[in-house]
């Protein structure tokens, strides 16, 4: 069985997911080729500096914009937003998706009193939609819903979240982060309207939950799988299904340096394996402009590789989103983020835009004990602040929250926005 070291591992990962040696996509074209590249980006709306998708985009598409974003998902209908883990995916696998919509609706919603909605009332939703085109939660009257949920406070609400999930309306835009909703066949390119045979589409995610991970744990393949098909799956299901994959030699087991697991992965990656063993970078990876030893990334607070306790497995680095925690629990700050230089997670920054004057403020600075404080690091930090700081169109920087003097000057000589 294939072993591979676990800088190995964690090279690998930055790299299929395209963080890793630098930003290797550019324009409007380069943020669809940057989702497909990661399967999915998850969304939230929190803008205390940016949001984390546009975060997670301006850390792989040269002079990422926000608008960029907006453009390839509902301009040229390249992406939609779906699920109750909120994500965007690209357009070109709706055909797939709409079996786990399938399998949304036969299970029905978890409210008590409301499983399915109304006939007449989902009648009613659709007959507005098309009659008024595009329209959003704010736009219906409807009536209060009688059980509390998040999904909406209005019977109406509720049903357009139950319509989305079955694949009846989609996400057309949004204003804000507020969702406006259309009907499927306004939404989604005709190309593109169409089922998947089951099997096809049961297929599809074997592979697609491996992929968006990169890497999975053999003994996760039963949960990552049911969860992508968003029904109950039986142990002996997905064990056959994962025989399969073995069988037709699209997946391959191999350990990680130190672990005891089986692990698995697509088996068009063994060659990147190959590669990073010998310390070659593949040539697909090749960054467009700097690498992250020139210039360091600020990492999206929902990002792949260090959300959800990756940091800590991967790079021995702790990292908790601490936005939902009450400040005096609060061990760095409201909106902190983990630094990648190189390959690995050296040191996390709290920002905060004003939005009144432009001027990103970094709250906070924390460097890991081990991380090497030369003109080299200084350098690729200011490269990486200004960065940012140009693609939330910050006038001015406040560098204040970093302590460390040396550090704070050199920097501070090294950004071209105009500091304090």
């Amino acid at each position: 069985m294939i072993t591979i070291s676990k800088h190995t591992y964690r090279k690998f990962l930055l790299g299929a997911q395209g963080l890793w040696p630098g930003r290797r996509y550019e324009n409007v074209k380069g943020v669809e080729t940057a989702l497909r590249q990661i399967e999915a980006l998850q969304l939230d709306p929190l803008t205390m500096v940016a949001r984390s998708q546009d975060i997670a985009m301006y850390g792989r598409v040269v002079n990422y914009k926000p608008e960029m974003l907006y453009q390839m998902a509902y301009e040229k209908r390249q992406a939609f937003d779906y699920g109750g883990w909120l994500a965007m995916y690209p357009m070109r696998e709706f055909p797939y998706w709409q079996l786990p919509m399938k399998n949304y609706q036969a299970r029905g919603m978890h409210y008590e009193s409301f499983k399915h909605p109304p006939k007449d009332l989902i009648k009613f939703v659709l007959k507005t939609l098309k009659d008024n085109g595009a329209m959003g939660n704010r736009d219906f009257e409807g009536t209060a819903f009688k059980e509390w949920s998040y999904r909406g406070r209005k019977d109406t609400a509720v049903t357009l979240y139950y319509l989305w999930m079955i694949g009846e309306v989609m996400i057309s835009h949004r204003k804000g982060f507020d969702r406006i909703y259309d009907l499927r066949e306004r939404v989604v390119p005709k190309k593109y309207d169409y089922v998947a045979s089951v099997k096809d589409a049961e297929n599809y995610f074997a592979t697609k939950q491996i992929k968006m991970m990169n890497l999975i744990r053999e003994k996760r393949f039963h949960f990552a799988w049911a969860d992508g098909l968003d029904r109950k799956v039986s142990k002996q299901e997905s064990q056959n299904k994962l025989n399969e994959l073995f069988e037709n030699k699209i997946i391959t087991r191999f350990q990680i340096e130190g672990s005891k697991e089986n692990w698995i992965t697509l088996s068009e990656n063994i060659k990147f394996f190959d590669d990073l063993e010998s310390g070659k970078i593949p040539k697909a990876w090749k960054a467009l402009d700097t690498t992250t030893n020139e210039e360091v990334t600020l990492l999206a607070p929902l990002e792949m590789v260090s959300a959800r306790g990756r940091a800590k497995l991967v790079f021995d680095f702790e990292y908790v989103w601490e936005v939902y925690k009450p400040e005096h629990q609060r061990k760095w700050g409201y909106y902190v983020l983990p630094i990648l230089y190189g390959d690995d997670l050296v040191a996390r920054l709290d920002p905060k835009l004003d939005r009144t004057t432009n001027t990103l403020h970094i709250l906070g600075f924390w460097l890991e004990d081990d991380t090497v404080v030369d003109s080299k690091f200084a350098d690729a930090l200011a490269k990486g602040i200004q960065r940012f700081a140009k693609m939330i169109d910050a006038k001015k920087i406040d560098l204040s929250g970093i302590k460390h003097t040396k550090l704070r000057t050199h920097v501070k000589k090294n950004i071209q926005l105009g500091e304090k």
